[in-house]
């Protein structure tokens, strides 16, 4: 009998601990599955994270390279306010200059990089028809607004070949601003879309992508009124009584010597 009941103990006990093994491995299981979302979690933010940084960095580092060779001068030639429609020019003279007192500006000079100690003045005249624009005896012939040519759209031996001879005649595009400055192409559209796509894409682009990671990466659960709930669950301060001479707190005790 006394076996019997010992047989019964041992295999209740041998139950209950493959029930307990079971429950461990379900428990380890579970907590695998969950390490293991966590993980692929991590790893998606981690390449989130670099990828949107890099296009940041990418973007605003663009912007210090395109701002000065495309965007300024899209903005200046756009300010000058050239006519739309063409007039006709005729070349007067040219001169071919040395030193950097005489080459404050030239009519093409290539990169515009380095101080220019060789430069073209073309000067040319036009017949001006178009409302608001006065008639001038001579002006300037520029490539740009700048006067800077970048090879290989823009080749100033062939500019000064082509137009660098007295007599020729071509169409040319005034200022509205200043009369004396003369540009051989214009047109509108093409500067307000060097505008857009050398500045305000890389922009948005930059500016979206800062946002993402701070989003991301800041904590911006804690609010103010949350802040103000936390401090109002902090316990008063128990002030003293000035009328003890030894100091008791005002818990309802008497001073010992009372």
């Amino acid at each position: 009998m006394r076996s019997t009941s010992s047989e019964l103990l041992l295999d209740h006990q041998e139950e209950l601990r493959k029930r307990k093994i079971k429950e461990l491995a379900l428990a380890k299981k579970a907590q695998s599955r969950q390490q293991g979302a966590r993980s692929c979690r991590e790893q998606a933010l981690f390449y989130a994270t670099s990828l949107l940084a890099v296009l940041a960095m990418a973007a605003g580092s663009s912007l210090l390279f395109l701002v000065p060779l495309y965007v300024d001068p899209a903005i200046s030639t756009l300010a000058s306010d050239f006519v739309t429609e063409p007039v006709t020019c005729i070349t007067t003279r040219v001169e071919q200059l040395t030193g950097l007192a005489n080459c404050s500006w030239s009519s093409c000079r290539e990169g515009c990089t380095s101080d220019a100690y060789h430069c073209t003045h073309i000067y040319v005249s036009y017949n001006a028809t178009v409302p608001g624009l006065n008639n001038t005896e001579e002006a300037i012939l520029l490539v740009n607004i700048k006067g800077c040519g970048y090879p290989p759209k823009i080749r100033c031996a062939n500019f000064s070949g082509t137009f660098g001879e007295e007599g020729t005649e071509f169409p040319c595009f005034p200022s509205k601003q200043n009369g004396t400055v003369v540009l051989t192409n214009y047109i509108k559209d093409e500067q307000i879309a060097i505008i857009i796509h050398y500045f305000a894409v890389p922009f948005v682009v930059t500016l979206a992508t800062s946002v993402a990671l701070c989003v991301m990466h800041c904590d911006c659960t804690c609010t103010p009124a949350q802040r103000r709930t936390m401090r109002s669950r902090r316990p008063p301060r128990i002030p003293l009584r000035s009328e003890y001479s030894d100091g008791s707190l005002s818990l309802g005790l008497q001073p010992a010597f009372s």
